[in-house]
């Protein structure tokens, strides 16, 4: 999982320092998202989890409709690669 955000990473950054454009924004919260969701799983009764766990899918929410706002190609390109949508 790790490797896969990694080259996520190098595929989307606009250049070589790059840490918070909204596209690496997404990709970090979604693997954080994936992650908490485990925990969620396994740890049903972790309301302050569930809490954190709905606060960074809506966080990734509006940045993605941002990013269909303001360019529809890379945001299509990385709902694709992250699987977000089907």
């Amino acid at each position: 999982m790790v490797n896969k955000v990694a080259s996520l990473i190098d595929k989307f950054k606009k250049h070589e320092k790059d840490t918070g454009s909204v596209e690496l924004q997404v990709i970090t919260l979604t693997d954080e998202i994936n992650k908490l969701h485990e925990h969620c799983q396994v740890n049903m009764k972790d309301f302050s989890c569930k809490r954190g766990l709905l606060t960074k899918v809506n966080q990734r929410k509006r940045f993605l409709q941002y990013l269909k706002k303001n360019n529809e190609e890379i945001y299509k390109g990385l709902v694709k690669e992250l699987g977000l949508r089907k």
